[in-house]
């Protein structure tokens, strides 16, 4: 096994100074920013990507990945090298929708390069959430492929779809139906191009209260569900003032999203009323948990109201339909874990910077690979998650070219990395 560029070891000191692939990414700054203004460009809400995972399928066989391929739930999955160590390069390539129009300063769909920061900024739906990570994730195995390509690894690049609607449903598939177990999963949610290893897990429930219908015109001939909500939604109110905080992934939350009723019309009193909650769960805590606490509630238990797990329901753009109870678990990776070790590593070899580690305020794909099935994950990504979500979606177009960097350097960093935590006799083996 030789490095593609001075025959030497993988491992041992080929002579490049820190900070190297940094200039080589520059050279792909123009086709990776192309790349994320056509995926901004063509919208991708969840099960309806198949314009954008027919562009991302052209652009891996255009950049000479070994195999391309699309899951039967679509999402698309190049593929470099084939060695015993397996790494998964994840980022989702569906949306949120865009809310108000009128909250936007331009077409959310028309991508467009503001001079915000030193190199640009590029503005539209999904540039932080996660379209950038995903075209630099696709030129980044392209330039490791060319510049430090290692036989020891198997790097797989995905775009995974229906991450928006439900965290990790199409990854998980993947994972355990799809590709042969890997060593990592790194993903490309927005970190700041800083290296983060967990987020917090998180539950969607609903608290319904029924009641009486009646003519308004009599309510008195009724009971309004309605009321019975008001001392819930304080309940609600109160409990997120005093929910734990964990010590890497802080506190536990819990929001109010949505309320309704079921009325018969305008002018009767409704006969149930319900709403729905996001719960986020720091260390320590689990959906099972979540619910009870939910239930336990006082203010609920005075009206009978009922607290249910929400639950996933669609047909993926291929025609698979899907079904997924909305519980998904805390995680994280420990400090030490040689893929957390890599990703610093990779900060200081390929890009010549000392990384800080840090951790998502939003949820991830890692809430399956890690959280469900117990495969170490990282994530490394262009843009920040402030910016998700939100008429200011924005990806900086340095980030771009940093994270191509870090994406190329990585792979073969890893395989260092676990090499040394395994021992020699473990690569013989096939490291695993």
């Amino acid at each position: 096994m030789t490095d593609a560029l001075t025959g030497t070891p993988p491992g041992q000191d080929q002579g490049r100074r820190p900070g190297w692939l940094l200039p080589e990414a520059e050279r792909h700054r123009g086709r990776v920013t192309d790349l994320l203004a056509d995926l901004v460009h063509t919208p991708s809400l969840s099960t309806d990507e198949a314009a954008v995972v027919e562009r991302l399928r052209a652009a891996m066989v255009d950049l000479g990945y070994d195999e391309v391929q699309v899951d039967p739930l679509g999402s698309v999955i190049g593929r470099i090298g084939d060695g015993p160590v397996t790494i998964v390069f994840d980022s989702h390539i569906d949306t949120v929708d865009v809310g108000s129009r009128d909250e936007w300063a331009r077409d959310p769909f028309e991508p467009a390069i503001l001079p915000d920061a030193g190199g640009g900024v590029l503005h539209g739906r999904g540039a932080s959430d996660d379209k950038g990570g995903m075209a630099a994730m696709v030129h980044g195995a392209a330039l490791y492929k060319e510049l430090a390509y290692d036989p020891r690894v198997t790097l797989y690049v995905v775009g995974s779809v229906q991450e928006e609607a439900c965290d990790g449903l199409a990854l998980e598939h993947l994972l355990t139906k799809v590709l042969p177990r890997p060593d990592l999963v790194v993903l490309g949610e927005a970190t700041r191009c800083q290296v983060f290893r967990g987020n917090r897990g998180r539950i969607e429930a609903l608290v319904r209260v029924a009641g009486s219908s009646c003519h308004a015109s009599a309510p008195e001939r009724g009971v309004n569900p309605v009321y019975g909500l008001a001392p819930i939604v304080e309940a609600v109110r109160r409990l997120n003032d005093r929910l734990p905080s964990g010590p890497f992934l802080g506190p536990g939350t819990v929001a109010l999203t949505k309320i309704e009723c079921e009325t018969p019309s305008l002018n009767a009193v409704p006969a149930t009323a319900t709403l729905y909650l996001d719960r986020r769960l720091t260390e320590g805590e689990d959906p099972d948990s979540a619910l009870a606490e939910l239930r336990a509630l006082p203010e609920v238990q005075a009206v009978g109201a009922t607290v249910e797990l929400l639950t996933y329901e669609a047909t993926s753009f291929t025609g698979i339909p899907v079904r997924q109870e909305k519980r998904f678990a805390t995680w994280t990776t420990p400090a030490d874990h040689p893929g957390v070790r890599a990703g610093l590593a990779t900060g200081r070899d390929a890009l010549g910077q000392e990384l800080s580690l840090g951790r998502w305020v939003f949820s991830t794909n890692g809430v399956a690979s890690m959280g469900k099935l117990g495969i170490p994950t990282i994530g490394f990504g262009p843009g920040d998650e402030v910016h998700a979500h939100t008429a200011h979606d924005q990806c900086p177009v340095d980030d771009l070219v940093t994270a191509v960097a870090w994406y190329a350097g990585f792979p073969s960093r890893f395989a260092d990395t676990l090499t040394a935590t395994r021992g020699p006799a473990a690569e013989e083996g096939g490291l695993r």
